[in-house]
């Protein structure tokens, strides 16, 4: 039964699992369920976020397409409906009638109770509710508060709504079967659900800082939860944050200090809650279309301004909202959130979407005159996620360990009791629910779902487990012009062989210059928290002249990595190193290393120094190389800590010095790195980011521990013959070996653009970048073999890249100018293939 959604997926274990409820449309099950849509009477317009109550005291409004529903327990007679400007209408249920269309009259009297003179009501509202963000913010208001917090999400469909037709197929001959794939799907969601989960966690606030602690977790088909998911965002904390959040998407806030130049406000009716009279504060964006912007209603208290309720909806291709739900406290004259939800609903979209090697068919939209296809079981799937917040304590001592840290899950929260859960469960499982964790649990148990996650987890990061050894895919397969095809066989035991001890190593052959390499290592674990190992190794390998490698940065896995493809000037290295690596540091990972190596040029090169001529030479030095995140969002895992947010700018450095004399060190010299990265997505989907690297080396350094800023152009004739593969940050007009620095600045600005519609296939995306490098190099008399120039006069280029085209494939084009610009127009020219493997995240 779970094979419909888990095995056409095989990548559920990262975040983007939520990515599979792309496919749903939502509907609430309940004993009694009515559903409707209000209208203008005179002009049929839907009329949105209109106030339906019933007499019981149950009630809701109606969505942004004048949509609503009503579910209770108890049965509904009668229901009135309310809409600023309009008459106030009374339905009365009539038996066997679950829909109703209800007009309303225009009655323009009811506005001049509320109407403020020479300007939109609603905007004054909102200029009221701007200027007292501060005194409503419980984050601001209150010094410190914490609470507990119940929340299950669920992935499921309601079997009442599904369509009998789902189930049946026409044949050619007019004739009527089954569809069975359709057919298990209704069957099975009568009696469970596709995906369950749920946690109660612990919220404290002190000093600004806001931390959630896990303090049980319970996933459906899984002893072990996959943490990825628990970290996943779905909508803000606050709704008075600038930047209002919703599925990993930020949006300008309606409350924003310059909301009221994005959006326009309608005040639709008032109500109350607690026993307070509030305003409703429809909300949308002025440039954006429906299925672009935000858009929402405001509950707004009528005396103190503060959000008493709100709901956040972006529909497009999903149909995405957040619900936020606040108590009035009385003592400290604040709302504060008592529970909220998400839901994602199946959009409208005219293409099919590849999600993990499946495919997710999208209805088209028949306001676009899209041909409309026969539903599916997958239309009526959706995603549900409910929190209830309880033991609410203000101004109170607040203990938050480990401040640095967003998200910390208890080592004992996946072995809570049933008496846990029953405790705090804020309603009891129905037998749907009960019996997905029963079959969802056996089926993990039968297809060994946990190993397939454990799998392609490390497949994601490049490597095979084999038993209690991953393979390194990395190490399989490259190509340069100095070892021509090198093939080879690496790998890192795991925590099969043990969590304490771990051995890593690789083989590797050049089929150009028939050497072998190696590396052996070995370390041990200090700290599990910390993720902090000591540890030796020992590698000799070859090594690309003159490039900047930071010791902390994580090799990622490449299908390809095109740049070393044409590179044929490499040194060899034997080295020793002893190394220390560790997350001690709050938003830091660092490694500390000590190493000795023997470095023999593999070109035609020589240093001169003091009158001696240097072809080959020994090294020793000490070394730390650290990465620091200061506002990006941690979780700590019983497993070890993991960015779950990241934010910018962070910043890398390293700082290399020599520190042994006589056989064991031929010079005395050191060298400083730094980089930076800030990146800005902005609300209309553009992307600007700004890298920043630096480097200064200090006192006798050869050429091959030099700078030489990543070029990524071949020396050839004609731009045709030219044409190579593009790389990540390098500067494509640049030809290898071409200059070399021993102090250097480098910079590069992307913009990226939104995606191009060209053809229904054909949506590239289109980038402008610029790079441009300062350099200087000292003692330039002492290299000998190779002939450079520096970059005193600076270097520049620009260019344009429009990627995935085609299935991936890209065309990128830049040009050299400035200084160093090049005599033939021609040669200032390159035109490179890109290539963006896109899994479907």
């Amino acid at each position: 039964m779970l094979t419909f959604v888990l095995l056409k997926y095989k990548a559920l274990f990262m975040k983007y699992w939520y990515c599979i409820i792309i496919l749903f449309s939502l509907s609430i099950n309940a004993q009694f369920q009515l559903n409707g849509i209000v209208k203008d009477a005179a002009t049929a317009k839907v009329l949105p976020f209109a106030s339906i109550t019933t007499p019981s005291g149950k009630n809701t409004i109606a969505d942004v397409d004048g949509k609503f529903s009503i579910s209770s327990i108890a049965p509904i007679n009668e229901f009135s409906i309310s809409y600023i400007g309009y008459d106030r209408k009374r339905v009365l249920i009539e038996n066997g009638k679950s829909f109703y269309l209800v007009s309303l009259q225009q009655n323009t009297n009811d506005l001049q109770e509320v109407i403020i003179p020479r300007e939109n009501p609603a905007v004054a509202i909102i200029r009221k509710t701007i200027a007292l963000k501060e005194q409503n913010n419980p984050q601001k208001r209150v010094t410190a508060f914490e609470f507990k917090c119940y929340n299950s999400l669920v992935i499921t469909a309601n079997p009442d709504s599904i369509s009998a037709k789902i189930d049946t197929l026409i044949t050619s001959k007019n004739s009527v079967k089954a569809d069975s794939s359709n057919y298990k799907f209704k069957k099975m969601i009568q009696k469970q659900h596709l995906f369950q989960t749920e946690k109660v966690s612990l919220y404290q606030y002190k000093n600004n800082h806001l931390k959630e602690t896990i303090l049980g977790s319970k996933m459906a088909g899984l002893k072990q939860p996959i943490y990825e998911i628990l970290g996943f965002k779905l909508q803000s904390f606050s709704i008075y944050d600038s930047n209002y959040e919703l599925f990993e998407t930020k949006y300008n806030s309606p409350i924003a200090n310059d909301a009221i130049k994005e959006y326009k406000y309608q005040l639709l009716d008032s109500t109350a809650i607690d026993g307070r009279n509030l305003y409703l504060i429809h909300f949308k964006n002025k440039k954006k279309n429906k299925s672009q912007g935000l858009e929402g209603v405001l509950y707004i208290d009528q005396n103190t301004f503060g959000i008493a309720k709100a709901i956040m909806r972006i529909k497009g291709v999903l149909d995405i909202s957040g619900t936020h739900d606040f108590n009035f406290l009385p003592l400290e004259k604040v709302w504060f959130p008592s529970s909220k939800s998400f839901k994602i609903v199946k959009g409208n979209n005219d293409d099919d979407l590849k999600l993990l090697g499946g495919t997710i068919e999208f209805e088209g939209d028949t306001e676009k005159d899209f041909k409309p296809r026969k539903k599916g079981a997958s239309d009526y799937i959706y995603l549900f996620s409910k929190s209830a917040n309880f033991e609410i304590q203000l101004n109170q001592p607040v203990e938050l360990k480990k401040g640095a840290i967003a998200l910390e899950i208890s080592k004992d929260a996946i072995n809570r009791t049933d008496e846990f859960w029953n405790t705090y469960r804020k309603d009891s499982l129905d037998i749907r629910s009960k019996r997905t964790y029963t079959v969802l649990d056996s089926i993990a148990i039968k297809n060994q779902l946990e190993r397939k996650i454990t799998i392609g987890r490390r497949l994601i990061n490049g490597f095979l487990p084999t038993g209690a050894f991953d393979l390194d895919l990395r190490k399989l397969f490259s190509f340069n012009n100095y070892e021509g095809f090198r093939i080879g066989l690496g790998g890192v035991t795991n925590d099969r062989f043990s969590k304490r001890l771990k051995i890593d190593g690789y083989t590797a052959y050049g089929t150009k210059d028939g050497n072998f390499k190696y590396h052996l290592g070995v370390g041990t674990r200090l700290s599990e928290p910390t993720n902090s190992w000591i540890g030796v190794s020992y590698t000799d390998d070859v090594r690309e002249i003159a490039s900047t490698v930071y010791a902390i940065d994580k090799q990622g896995f490449k299908i390809y990595d095109p740049r070393p493809l044409n590179i044929s000037t490499f040194y060899n290295s034997k080295s020793w190193k002893a190394f220390v690596e560790t997350k001690f540091i709050p938003k830091t990972e660092s490694i500390w290393e000590i190493a000795t190596a023997k470095v023999e040029p593999k070109f035609n090169y020589a240093y001169l120094l003091n009158g001696k001529t240097y072809t080959n030479f020994a090294m020793t030095t000490a070394m730390v190389s650290l990465k620091w995140s200061p506002f990006s969002d941690y979780m700590q895992t019983p497993n070890g800590r993991v960015e779950v947010e990241k934010r910018f700018p962070n910043f890398t450095f390293q700082f290399t010095k020599s520190i042994a004399n006589g056989t064991l060190n031929d010079f005395s010299f050191g060298k400083i790195d730094l980089k930076t990265e800030l990146e800005r997505k902005h609300l209309n989907g553009q992307k600007t980011s700004v890298f920043i690297q630096s480097g200064y080396a200090f006192g006798e350094l050869p050429l091959t521990h030099l700078y030489s800023i990543s070029p990524n152009n071949i020396t050839r004739e004609t731009i045709i013959q030219r044409v190579t593969f593009a790389g990540k940050n390098s500067f494509e007009t640049m030809f290898y070996n071409e200059f070399f620095s021993s102090e250097y600045v480098y910079f590069q600005l992307k913009h990226g653009f939104q995606r191009i519609t060209l053809f229904k296939k054909v949506k590239p995306s289109f980038v402008f970048v610029t790079r441009m490098a300062w350099g200087n190099l000292h003692h330039e008399e002492r290299h000998i073999g190779l002939d450079f120039k520096t970059l005193n006069q600076g270097y520049f280029e620009s260019g344009i890249e429009l990627n995935q085209i085609y299935k991936g494939i890209g065309l990128v084009g830049f040009y050299r100018y400035g200084p160093n610009g090049l005599v033939k127009f021609e040669d200032n020219i390159a035109i490179k293939i890109s290539y963006v493997l896109n899994l479907g995240f």
